[in-house]
């Protein structure tokens, strides 16, 4: 799973999750979260909460998720944010937190950059603490879910599913963005089966609303490839007329996509013979 991607999808819908898990009193809508690149150097910041309203005791807000142990990850960070500080002079407080899975995922900064990780300004985040964690608010239980482990992770999704009265479609949404990370080998259908939703809540999930227009298009393709179909069956019998070697072709053009069609439709209007046509779908279909 590639969970800092997941993060990263939460925080840009979500600012408000940052917020609680940082104990701050502002509101989600107040921020924006996205990426930023600094220039003139091989930094870049992946996660940035910058705030929209003009309030200057909102700080900037810094963020990493860091599963893998990386000896060097602090000394990088740390001047990441000093550089964009010494750059951009946001005139604001900042704060900063990195997401760990666990504690060990953790490596202690070089003795370069040791002064910097008693500042009160730097947060850490360990998920394992979330796992057991009782009384959260509907944002933090979708960290608590992201926590879990797999064989926790469909129990618990139905457990938040249960308690939807006070949950948004968004939260719903969700719930089925992190389901897709942490269960690859499950499709969007049996995801959707497995949470148990009435047809009227099923309706208005993200992914239904996907799966239906993948389905619609499917349907549109399969009629136009039917069309297709049709239209290159008479222009065949209309040239070479009825043969055994014609109605053995014409059981191979199922196999063809509509832009083949099309293009053997034109083919058509050169071809002199039936072996012509021959040839030309065993070059397609090699």
């Amino acid at each position: 799973m590639k969970t800092d991607t997941l993060f990263y999808r939460l925080f840009q819908r979500r600012p408000q999750l940052a917020l609680e898990l940082l104990g701050l009193n502002y509101r989600g809508e107040n921020y924006h979260f996205g990426s930023e690149e600094i220039k003139q150097t091989a930094f870049r910041i992946d996660g940035i909460f910058k705030p929209i309203a003009g309030e200057p005791e909102q700080p900037i807000i810094f963020a990493e998720v860091q599963y893998q142990p990386d000896a060097d990850f602090y000394g990088r960070f740390i001047s990441e944010i000093t550089l964009y500080l010494r750059l951009h002079k946001p005139g604001r407080r900042w704060l900063a937190f990195v997401i760990y899975p666990t504690r060990s995922a953790e490596k202690p900064a070089s003795i370069e950059f040791e002064p910097f990780m008693g500042l009160p300004q730097l947060h850490r985040i360990y998920l394992k603490d979330y796992q057991n964690r009782k009384n959260l608010s509907p944002t933090l239980e979708l960290i608590r879910l992201i926590a879990s482990g797999k064989s926790q992770t469909m129990d618990l999704a139905r457990e938040l599913v249960k308690r939807r009265d006070g949950m948004g479609q968004d939260d719903l949404n969700f719930i089925e963005t992190i389901l897709v990370y942490k269960l690859p080998n499950l499709s969007r259908k049996e995801i959707i089966a497995m949470l148990a939703l009435n047809d009227i809540e099923l309706k208005q999930t993200r992914f239904y609303q996907e799966i239906a227009e993948e389905e619609g298009e499917k349907g549109r393709q399969q009629g136009r490839q039917q069309e297709s179909l049709r239209l290159v069956g008479r222009m065949l019998r209309h040239k070479f007329g009825v043969s055994a070697e014609l109605q053995q072709a014409e059981q191979k053009l199922s196999a063809l996509s509509v832009e083949q069609l099309e293009d053997l439709a034109e083919a058509l209007l050169d071809f002199t013979d039936g072996q012509e046509l021959t040839r030309w779908l065993a070059n397609k279909l090699a």
